[in-house]
């Protein structure tokens, strides 16, 4: 009796225990779900280690097409801020399908349409939109490595055979069978056989056990199929037929997947339950065999995985987009037409940005200062290039541009570890956008596409003879090779060597009672203000260095020569 009384004690304790479970992640959800609405159009805060943001870019690296926003625009333009300000993901697919997003501009409006019905969609259906967040948030990330890391590294695993598992099940059978016969024998060979099979089994379980994350992860992902599929939102009708022919071709996947994706497989749980099946897995090596299956049926699937992972990833973009437009109080969809324009455009990382317009048919060539307003110009007009044919949303209150394949050259540093020069690391950077336009050229019959480029400072690396030289054979080649290009400059010589090719314009400030003032507003024509020698008075030089220096601009500009003391 009093065996039985603590049995039902144990059960109680047991019971409690998971009613418990089951009650705090309903209120977990709850909040989770009360969350959504609430902070739907406030940027999120994420915090990003580096081995984690790394394999956020996997699914691009494995996507990657002939035209992406390479490597030196996208740290020009810091679009890992802009990305990590737009990040309203939840789980790995959409995270890794939106870094791809921004990544991979379209060159034609039918996809980036597409793409708006399921942003605005979500936009004005709150429910739909927290519904499959809250599935999205299930599916969860993989931290430091991406599902493609595991499916690469999925090739290397050993083709482990189940036949020393099965014969050894065979043997250990055989054996209980035998106790019936001759005890002695049988009980002597089932102890023998208990123990190797036992002593193997851990020796196996740490080879399998770094690979069990990606099969939760692919477990995760078709679950989430199928509450898709049961859904009724109308704007994803083509991607829930997609999944339900993808998710049935995993039910070999999922049969008997429970011996390995428990979450108290070998945990030191002290559930009766999960004790018993602990033993059974030592013993049997049934989740040994299950795993091997599993891999067979992950191999010949993967390109079913990355299908899964890339509607699961659209859609959810979508749902960011969204989250990222009702961030801010003024956007636009973009239209597509010559040359490019803009109305009271802004960069999405400046907090109460001043807000410039511009139309350009032809190159652009932008004076004034340092600290003017130049670099942050340039970005904000490649920033909302990029955003235009990317999430069809442009932080400006009007936007009209071409299908541009978009490069920079603006942050630029020497390179220490080939020991080039700035100067080498700038003239190859300008190299590739001019060659660039060479391939452009080239299909520009068929598909009517020019390169829109953004150059910072042209040449700063060399003297200024040969810097302005160079520049303005450089800037003339853009031109030439059907190229527009928005570049900034401290050499007002150029505004007069590129007049029939480039339209300037210019930022000023002001020194006021010994203080800088700028007003960071674009202006039409070539900056007239010189404050660089003003700068030293205001930073406090000594009047002597800066009399002189003002007499020999002063001659400078009247004699066209400079004239040692």
């Amino acid at each position: 009796m009093e065996y039985l009384v603590l049995a039902g004690v144990i059960i109680l304790i047991v019971l409690f225990a998971f009613m418990k479970g089951v009650y705090d992640e309903k209120q977990k959800e709850k909040k989770f779900i009360k969350d959504l609405y609430k902070n739907y159009g406030q940027f999120p805060q994420k915090k990003y280690e580096t081995a984690q943001y790394n394999s956020i870019r996997k699914y691009y690296e494995n996507h990657k097409k002939d035209y992406v926003i390479d490597d030196i625009t996208w740290n020009d333009l810091d679009m890992d801020a802009v990305f990590m300000q737009m990040n309203h993901t939840y789980s790995s697919a959409g995270e890794e399908y939106l870094y791809y997003t921004l990544r991979t501009p379209f060159m034609e409006e039918a996809p980036l349409k597409k793409r708006e019905e399921r942003v605005s969609y979500f936009m004005e259906h709150a429910d739909d939109r927290v519904k499959l967040q809250v599935l999205f948030s299930k599916i969860g990330k993989t931290g430091k490595f991406s599902i493609y890391d595991y499916l690469e590294f999925s090739d290397s695993v050993e083709n482990i055979s189940n036949v020393s598992h099965i014969m050894g099940d065979i043997i250990f059978a055989a054996a209980i069978l035998l106790i019936f016969f001759n005890s002695f024998i049988g009980i002597s060979m089932a102890i023998g056989v208990l123990c190797y099979n036992i002593t193997t089994y851990f020796s196996y379980k740490s080879k399998i056990d770094p690979y069990i994350t990606s099969f939760g992860y692919v477990m995760r992902m078709i679950r989430m199929g199928e509450e898709i599929i049961k859904s009724s939102i109308p704007v994803i009708a083509e991607e829930k037929e997609a999944l339900k022919k993808l998710t049935d071709k995993f039910q070999k996947f999922r049969r008997g997947s429970h011996w390995i994706m428990s979450p108290t497989r070998m945990s030191g749980s002290m559930d009766p339950l999960s004790i018993v099946s602990d033993y059974i897995r030592m013993t049997f090596h049934v989740d040994l065999i299950q795993f091997n299956k599993m891999m067979k049926e992950l191999r010949e699937h993967k390109n079913d995985i990355d299908e899964i992972v890339t509607i699961a990833g659209s859609i959810e973009t979508s749902i960011a987009v969204g989250a990222y437009r009702a961030c801010f109080q003024e956007y636009c969809i973009p239209k597509f037409n010559k040359g490019i324009s803009f109305t009271e455009g802004y960069h999405p990382l400046i907090k109460d940005p001043v807000k410039n317009s511009i139309s350009a048919r032809h190159g652009v060539l932008l004076t004034g200062s340092n600290a003017s307003g130049k670099s942050t110009f340039l970005k904000t007009a490649a920033i909302n290039a990029i955003l235009a044919q990317t999430i069809y949303t442009c932080l400006a209150k009007t936007y009209t541009g071409e299908f541009f394949y978009i490069y920079t050259s603006m942050a630029l540093r020497d390179d220490l570890g080939s020991g080039e020069s700035y100067y080498m690391v700038e003239i190859k950077s300008l190299k590739r956008i001019i060659d660039a336009g060479e391939r452009c050229k080239k299909e520009r019959d068929a598909k009517q596409t020019r390169i829109l480029c953004f150059v910072d400072e042209v040449l700063r690396g060399t003297n200024t003879v040969e810097r302005i030289a160079a520049s303005t054979q450089i800037l003339k080649s853009f031109s030439q090779k059907g190229t527009l290009c928005f570049a900034a400059t401290h050499d007002i010589e150029l505004t007069s060597l590129l007049t029939k090719e480039y339209d300037n314009y210019h930022f000023e400030e002001e020194v006021v009672e010994g203080d800088v003032l700028f007003n960071y507003e674009l202006k039409s024509g070539k900056a007239r203000t010189r404050n660089a020698i003003k700068l030293l008075s205001v930073m406090g030089y000594e009047e002597e260095i800066i009399r002189k220096a003002n007499e020999m601009a002063e001659t400078f500009i009247k004699d066209g020569i400079w004239e040692a003391e």
